[in-house]
């Protein structure tokens, strides 16, 4: 099962949110994650990222890819 760091959508039309879960690969945008690892608000700036970099590590550490603007997130953060 290849495990995937990416972004799942909340919030509402033109206000949106997302969490930055690890799913599997298959699973749908919006579909089962196996773990919450943070949030991300774009509209309260740059600075509106909360992350388990622990948990972040962990998954990286057992072969998680990141999506490109998760990779971009982890980046702007310093992990």
């Amino acid at each position: 099962m290849a495990v995937v760091l990416r972004l799942k959508v909340f919030g509402t039309k033109k206000k949106p949110f997302y969490r930055i879960v690890a799913m599997s690969k298959p699973s749908k945008r919006d579909g089962r994650a196996l773990e919450e690892l943070g949030n991300y608000d774009p509209k309260k700036g740059r600075d509106q990222v909360a992350l388990d970099r622990e948990r972040v590590e962990y998954w990286l550490s057992k072969g998680a890819k990141p999506s490109e603007t998760v990779k971009s997130i982890i980046k702007r953060l310093e992990l």
